[in-house]
């Protein structure tokens, strides 16, 4: 097979090519990451005991006998290419450790993890020291939840750090960093200290580093669990609006369900280092997998959630009332049939076209999440 060529990017040092570890055929350009059968092991002699856990050993007889502690197990997970892939999970469910094999901070006991580069798939697994260290530089960037500045740069050395390790000459460098600087909403602090700012500003230099570098992979590791509520949300909505506009294949980590189903475009729930379950938040919501997902969504506002498309009763004649678009969440729909006194809307695609309707009534039926199964009826009497 022949051997990648890796593309010269806008911030590449040089126009030659270099050859890269072998490549297959990139199959399915939707998927931005494949994650498949990754499997991590923790100890002195992983390789040992990577068939038993495969045909079946516990987490817990692998640690309290062999001493050896399974962070990962199985993992397969194709994440959109310019969409947001949220993985969340208690403490502990590996999502961190999952996100570090990306950029092999995490070297995997078994598995691929295949990254589209110039056409074809990329096993990250297999990549020299050499490549990696490239693939680091130009094809990936990291938010970290402490922040991770130095702190005697300021923020404009910090955010222009990733191009001065790439050489990029000093006036190109600032450019891009200001930029980001000011679409990030700190113009005016790019001579401030790390110490100067708050949590909320550091994040926010954080974030413009990574996108100062222009790589097509951005990950996200917890980046907004150390913030208070309102900067969370504030920070939410920084990233979603600058992602309509650069459409990264962003990796977000969180263990709060709330900021998955606002920020993923597809979201993969690990428990104890296996998914046990992945699709879109909605999916998630309305169908989950088993005990532990319901768990989880018990509480959710699934106005929020759930959207127009999944109410609409397809190919209804037009009604008198607004026009709402498919991808509409539904307590926005309900909001606006509220302000209308309406009891039904038109759902219509981008183009116009009539699609069906939905109902206010089967909107506030689908925001009350359904009873609990009756644990049996009451004896008689009682």
């Amino acid at each position: 097979m022949a051997e990648a060529v890796w593309p010269a990017g806008p911030q590449a040092q040089s126009t030659q090519a270099h050859p890269l570890t072998e490549a297959r055929p990139r199959v399915d350009a939707s998927v931005g990451i494949s994650i498949r059968r990754l499997y991590k092991i923790f100890g002195p002699t992983p390789g040992k005991f990577l068939e038993p856990v495969q045909q079946g050993m516990s987490k817990q007889e692998l640690r309290d006998v062999h001493g050896h502690v399974l962070g990962l197990s199985n993992i397969s997970i194709d994440m959109p290419a310019g969409g947001i892939q949220v993985v969340m999970g208690l403490s502990g469910s590996g999502k961190s450790t999952l996100i570090r094999h990306i950029n092999r901070l995490i070297d995997p006991t078994a598995g691929e993890v295949l990254i589209p580069v110039d056409g074809r798939e990329l096993d990250v697994a297999k990549m020299s020291p050499r490549e990696l260290l490239r693939f680091r530089r130009e094809q990936t960037a990291m938010v970290f939840q402490k922040f991770a500045l130095f702190p005697h740069l300021t923020v404009l050395e910090n955010t222009e750090y990733g191009l001065q390790v790439q050489g990029v000459p000093g006036r190109k460098r600032r450019e891009a960093a200001a930029r980001w600087i000011e679409r990030v909403g700190l113009k005016g602090y790019e001579d401030s200290y790390p110490n100067q700012l708050s949590g909320g500003m550091q994040q926010r230099v954080g974030l413009a580093r990574a996108l100062t570098n222009d790589a097509p992979i951005l990950l996200m590791d917890e980046a907004f669990s150390a913030l208070d509520p309102l900067i969370r949300a504030d920070m939410q909505s920084v990233l979603l609006d600058i992602q309509q506009e650069i459409g990264k294949t962003i990796v977000f980590i969180t263990h709060d369900l709330d900021e998955a189903l606002r920020l993923g475009d597809r979201i993969a729930i690990l428990r104890d280092g296996e998914v046990v379950q992945q699709g879109t938040g909605q999916q998630i919501v309305l169908k989950p997998a088993d005990d532990y997902i319901e768990s989880f969504v018990r509480d959710v506002n699934r106005g929020r959630v759930i959207r127009c498309r999944t109410l609409m009763q397809g190919g209804a004649a037009p009604v008198q009332g607004p026009a709402v678009d498919p991808s509409l969440v539904i307590e926005e729909a309900a909001r606006l049939l509220s302000a209308e006194s309406c009891e039904a809307a038109n759902v219509v695609n981008s183009k116009g076209r009539h699609l069906g309707t939905i109902a206010m009534a089967d909107i506030i039926g689908a925001m009350v999440p359904p009873r609990p199964e009756a644990q049996g009826a009451p004896a008689a009497g009682t």
